[in-house]
């Protein structure tokens, strides 16, 4: 069994408040939740109205298909016309 976890950093341009940045981040989640079937929770930056963490896991019993997973959904996240990916961490776990 392989567990996968990715932290993204993203910066949400064009926001004025929290209530825009929480539109911008809840629809990025939905989407990536819906394409890849990973959970995605807003990890970091909460009170931020123009920067935010993602946190995104997902499990499988190939390495290599989780790290391929977790690289997709990255690259998804980076054709947002939303939001900029400024900092990615993905990091695997077998037992």
């Amino acid at each position: 069994m392989t567990v996968g976890t990715c932290r993204v950093e993203l910066h949400v341009s064009g926001n004025q408040s929290l209530k825009g940045k929480r539109r911008v981040v809840k629809s990025i989640k939905e989407r990536v939740q819906a394409r890849f079937n990973v959970s995605v929770a807003e990890v970091g930056y909460l009170d931020d109205w123009q920067r935010a963490t993602l946190g995104i896991a997902c499990v499988a019993n190939d390495s290599r298909f989780v790290d391929e997973i977790l690289s997709k959904v990255v690259n998804f996240i980076e054709s947002s016309p939303d939001a900029r990916i400024l900092d990615y961490e993905i990091e695997l776990v077998t037992h």
